[in-house]
């Protein structure tokens, strides 16, 4: 699973730098750099503390499609980050809760739940396969 965030990318010649935002992705972001690496490096940190906080808090969001327009990039979310959004979204549009999905898993509460948070999200293929049955969604072909 690849996430990516679109974002409008374009260089400043008063500012001599790169700017790169994202607007329309919810409260939106606009970070710089010196190069286009640096300002992608800057906007990669940017929306991973904008989705972890989403996450964080409960919210439910959508990610938007990632795009090939002139003058856009596309700033990939780190793979457990990515995870935990597709997870907790999933769970969510399934009206289902925590304790819902971690029965189905034959899991306590907190097994499941360290699944949906980016930072100890790190599922086995085992992991992975009961919650394509569950959601009916197929994450990854094996």
């Amino acid at each position: 699973m690849k996430t990516v965030v679109p974002c409008k990318i374009s260089y400043s010649k008063s500012d001599k730098c790169w700017y790169v935002e994202s607007p329309g992705f919810y409260d939106g972001y606009i970070t710089y750099g010196s190069s286009q690496d640096e300002a992608k490096d800057m906007a990669t940190e940017a929306v991973t503390g904008l989705l972890e906080s989403y996450l964080e808090h409960g919210d439910r969001f959508v990610i938007p499609r990632a795009t090939t327009a002139k003058g856009w990039c596309n700033i990939e979310v780190e793979p457990g980050l990515a995870f935990a959004l597709w997870l907790r979204n999933t769970r969510l549009s399934h009206n289902m809760t925590l304790a819902d999905v971690a029965e189905k898993m034959g899991v306590k509460y907190q097994v499941y739940q360290k699944l949906e948070h980016p930072k100890t999200a790190n599922p086995t293929l085992k992991t992975i396969k009961k919650l394509e049955t569950i959601f009916g969604q197929e994450l990854i072909a094996i």
